[in-house]
């Protein structure tokens, strides 16, 4: 396998940018059927891909979406073209025996909270990663935010009690007159050890 060039470097990492405001232009269903088909792929561990997305893009579904996001995340969630939210089965190992078939990596996790929890939480987070680096190959931006009633957005999207909300990523086609400056990140002596 070869590095892909700075180009596509570029637009997955160095200069791509967490968006607050969006243009008007819409994102399809087909778009948003091959953005999953893309993330998809991503590892988890033993195959358990726990992640369950929820694409908001009626304004019916907005309405219900916004009361829930923090003051400071209403209103670019409500002009967003989608928001996703990244929600978490915490029965995704009832999927493993055809998702992992070659061990039964059910009995892994049955009956046991704490390891249900740490790995749905753990990998649909990694999911959540493959999302926005599939979105940004597919040439949309994003903003991935945290600032949420996780509760309030449980009960309106996941009211079955199955599956947690774990963030919320506005899509579309950001606005660059309503970036901010970039911020600095840590140097790699700050950040890693080699041992």
């Amino acid at each position: 396998m070869s590095s892909i060039d700075s180009e596509a470097l570029d637009q997955l990492f160095c200069k791509a940018r967490t968006h607050n405001g969006w243009t008007a232009q819409p994102v399809s269903e087909a778009t948003l059927r091959e953005l999953y088909d893309l993330m998809k792929w991503g590892p988890t561990s033993a195959n358990c891909s726990p992640a369950r997305l929820v694409f908001v893009v009626s304004e019916q579904a907005k309405a219900r979406l916004v009361p829930a996001m923090s003051e400071g995340n209403r209103e670019k969630t409500r002009l967003a073209p989608v928001t996703a939210i990244i929600g978490m089965d915490l029965e995704f190992y009832e999927q493993l025996p055809r998702l992992f078939p070659h061990t039964d990596a059910r009995s892994w996790f049955a009956g046991k909270p704490v390891a249900i929890e740490q790995t749905a939480f753990r990998n649909s987070s990694l999911q959540g990663g493959y999302l926005i680096l599939a979105a940004r190959a597919l040439g949309l931006d994003c903003g991935p935010m945290s600032g949420f009633d996780a509760e309030a957005v449980d009960r309106e999207f996941f009211p079955e009690g199955k599956v947690k909300s774990n963030f919320i990523c506005n899509l579309g086609y950001g606005d660059p007159a309503r970036l901010f400056p970039r911020n600095p990140r840590l140097a790699f002596e700050e950040a890693c050890a080699l041992r």
